[in-house]
């Protein structure tokens, strides 16, 4: 199809669909209120349906009332049962999908629910949104000349009584219409090869062939990726390969850690980066707008959004509140109910809203992902924010890092212990240490007032970390590739000591 017919209709697309986004842009709450009906209504038949009596639920203070908040271990056996074939549990439709969390690094395995509707109306109706704002934003794009080099997981889909499971890449790829695939590279079959180090040489072999114009994948496989692919060429840069690439989508893992490779990379000011929130229980928020890591979240995606503000997380003070009483500038745990049977969900992530008119967020960590073992509430977003600086100031460049706290024994103080692995280490490795100190008394005044003359934090321990050690570890685990994430930030010290161990 020639590019201005291409242009055409995704113009015309564009159009309709915005006149839907402008709708729950004016009308947030309202547009929730429904959406939240429409899901009770639809499950009202359904066993979770009868045993909470959602046919007499009326509002949202009945809905809360009634239905209590949940976690996976709460919900696992039902949806084991389900994964066997039940049917009508917690969705009045056959669920045929269940997407193999791989959003932690505990070898028990989460099965996510994925219906018919979660697919269409929301993993898929983010990528087509992605794809129209990023056009409406730049309406000289050339993606459709030619292909999108798209990075998914190593998990192949296994059948098992009628449903499937798999990584939720593995699900989407497998689902695609035909036509897909003429836009997309690596082929389907190479895309759900189960053996990722195998899969990868597969994958640069087919895609420098290819015209890439876009990059979509996990921000951490990807950069594996496109460093394999230089080397095997023998390029300086990506634009020596494929020079019609102009967009790079990236979610799952913060980018600010990679900003820096990737310019190298793709050494041009003009590239542009669009970051997107999903996970395996759904399509959240989508960058809307050039040049900006701000993320608007969606409304009308079949998913009803509750939120924990997280200085009362975890304590008898923990509240629940609506999308309607959120606050710019306060971090939130996410609980979600959706279009795929789960009510009332706690899926892990942290939340900070940057505008309530309309609702953009950052996405700042996980309710487990962070060190608060002296009242320093240390998240990720803090310690990426330090990284990033410290880096810079010291032109050393990071693949991967972990830190966890050393607890206090007798009349020793406290501290945090980190192993990070560079790419391009720094000079002064001391240096660094006393900087990243710095900066994280900067980010976070919690940190500082325990730092402060030592009161109760002395200064960090920080391991060089060899190389590929992350990558060895994850190997270990089974966890190569799709959204296998490395935890930054624990409260314990599991991860760190079998990376210590690893390290010798």
């Amino acid at each position: 199809m020639p590019i201005p017919l291409v242009n055409s209709v995704a113009s015309w697309f564009l159009k309709k669909r915005f006149h839907q986004i402008e709708l729950f842009l004016k009308y947030p709450i309202e547009v929730q209120e429904e959406l939240l009906q429409q899901l009770i209504q639809q499950a009202k038949n359904t066993e979770i349906g009868i045993q909470y009596d959602f046919a007499s639920i009326k509002n949202y203070r009945d809905f809360i009332e009634r239905v209590p908040v949940t976690k996976y271990e709460n919900i696992a056996h039902d949806i084991e049962r389900s994964r066997r074939g039940e049917n009508n549990i917690f969705w009045p439709k056959p669920i045929k999908w269940f997407a193999k969390s791989s959003g932690t690094t505990n070898s028990k395995s989460k099965f996510i629910p994925v219906s018919e509707e979660s697919l269409e109306d929301c993993h898929y109706a983010g990528s087509k949104d992605l794809l129209c704002m990023y056009l409406n934003n730049n309406p000289d794009a050339q993606l459709f000349l030619g292909k999108s080099l798209r990075l998914g997981g190593s998990k192949e889909l296994y059948k098992e009584n009628g449903t499937a499971f798999g990584d939720l890449s593995a699900i989407l790829i497998d689902n695609l219409p035909f036509w897909a695939e003429f836009s997309s590279t690596p082929n389907s079959e190479i895309s759900l090869m189960p053996d990722w180090e195998n899969k990868m040489q597969v994958i640069v072999d087919e895609s420098i062939k290819e015209n890439v114009t876009s990059l979509t994948g996990v921000p951490s496989w990807m950069l594996v990726l496109l460093n394999n692919v230089l080397e095997t060429t023998g390029k300086n840069n990506l634009f020596e390969i494929w020079p019609n690439v102009e967009v790079y989508f990236h979610g799952g893992v913060s980018f600010d850690p990679y900003i820096e490779q990737y310019n190298k990379l793709l050494p041009k000011e003009d590239f542009r980066y669009y970051e997107i929130y999903n996970a395996s229980e759904g399509f959240f928020a989508i960058q809307d707008r050039n040049a900006n890591k701000e993320l608007l979240l969606m409304l009308d995606y079949g998913i009803f959004y509750e939120f924990i503000p997280m200085d009362g997380y975890g304590s008898p003070s923990e509240k629940i509140i609506p999308l309607a009483e959120v606050e710019e500038g306060k971090n939130y745990a996410i609980v979600i109910t959706t279009n795929a049977g789960l009510w009332r969900y706690k899926i892990g992530d942290t939340v900070r809203f940057t505008s309530i008119g309309p609702h953009r967020i950052k996405v700042t960590g996980r309710t487990k992902h962070y060190i608060n073992a002296f009242g320093e509430e240390l998240i990720i977003e803090n310690a990426e924010a330090a990284l990033k600086k410290t880096s810079q100031l010291t032109q050393s460049e990071i693949v991967d890092y972990t830190a966890a706290p050393i607890f206090m024994e007798g009349r020793e103080k406290g501290s945090h212990e980190w192993i990070i692995e560079f790419k391009t280490p720094p000079t002064d490795f001391e240096r660094f240490s006393e900087l990243l100190d710095r900066s994280l008394q900067e980010v976070n005044s919690d940190y500082e007032a325990k730092r402060y003359n030592d009161t109760t934090l002395i200064a960090p321990t920080i391991h060089l970390g060899r190389k590929r050690l992350f990558y060895d570890w994850l190997k270990d685990k089974d966890q190569l590739g799709g959204q296998h994430k490395v935890p930054r930030l624990c409260n314990t010290r599991e991860y760190l000591e079998e990376l210590l161990a690893l390290n010798k």
